[in-house]
């Protein structure tokens, strides 16, 4: 199995204060997971299908502030991610470009595990490619080069490269499992023990 099987539970932190909750659960056939940010009813939630290779082949995502709510549905088809996003009464058609390993980040952090975990399974010590990143706010998606490699000889610590000057420190377990994530803004995500509140 490419990511361990079962619940996650994550607290983004910025300065010591819980700002969001995420709940996740890979089943190793989907991902499902939300998030709620602390402060408001934001919530942004994503269903994403895998293929048996472990890569995304089809993805629903929901984004709700207040009255206003946002849903996308996505399949990846050859070297596209094609979909549409329904907002109040408007449907778009949208595409983007899937890179060479066909990934798919919907900003969660399964999601992020499971990026890491391809490039273990490849055997690189560094990766570099496009990535068809979908928004959490637009649930619109873009393709943008990435980049991941690990920093200590365990292959624990990784530096993951979102965007272009973009940094994040990831450290993980033996299995996969993200245990704790900081980005230069300063926001820290943290693994929680136990089951899913």
């Amino acid at each position: 199995m490419i990511l361990p099987l079962g619940d996650y539970r994550y607290e983004y932190r910025r300065a010591g204060a819980v700002i969001a909750t995420e709940q996740a659960r890979f089943d190793g056939n989907r991902i499902v997971g939300e998030r709620r940010m602390a402060d408001s009813s934001n919530r942004y939630h994503v269903d994403a299908e895998l293929s048996a290779e472990g890569g995304i082949i089809r993805i629903n995502l929901g984004y709700e502030r207040g009255p206003f709510t946002r849903a996308a549905a996505y399949v990846a088809s050859g070297d596209m991610l094609r979909g549409q996003v329904s907002a109040m009464v408007g449907r778009n058609e949208v595409a983007a470009k899937l890179g060479r390993f066909r990934e798919i980040d919907a900003d969660l952090m399964l999601m992020r595990a499971l990026i890491i975990a391809h490039v273990r399974a490849r055997g690189g010590l560094r990766w570099t490619g496009r990535v068809a990143v979908i928004d959490p706010a637009t649930l619109v998606p873009a393709s943008i080069k990435q980049s991941a490699r690990p920093i200590d000889e365990s292959g624990r610590k990784w530096i993951y490269e979102a965007r272009m000057g973009d940094r994040e420190q990831i450290e993980i377990d033996a299995e996969g499992t993200i245990l704790r994530r900081r980005d230069d803004r300063g926001v820290e995500t943290i693994l929680m023990p136990g089951p899913p509140a």
